[in-house]
């Protein structure tokens, strides 16, 4: 039985853009896949924590990246 997938419009700044691109590449993944990939592990700690990554998540981070 196949996945069906759901497609959604997502922006993103440039610079976490390019992070997550370069992460990909480290991982040797696409950007779509990386960003899947990302998802799916805080989706599963949340399951596991009973808890979100983070208590902050509707604030903007920032990013050190030069």
């Amino acid at each position: 039985m196949s996945v069906k997938k759901k497609q959604i419009p997502l922006r993103l700044s440039e610079k976490l853009y390019n992070a997550i691109a370069a992460w990909a590449e480290d991982d040797f993944r696409s950007v779509n896949g990386q960003i899947e990939y990302l998802l799916t592990e805080c989706v599963r700690q949340r399951k596991k924590n009973g808890k979100y990554v983070s208590e902050h998540l509707d604030e903007p981070i920032e990013l050190d990246i030069e």
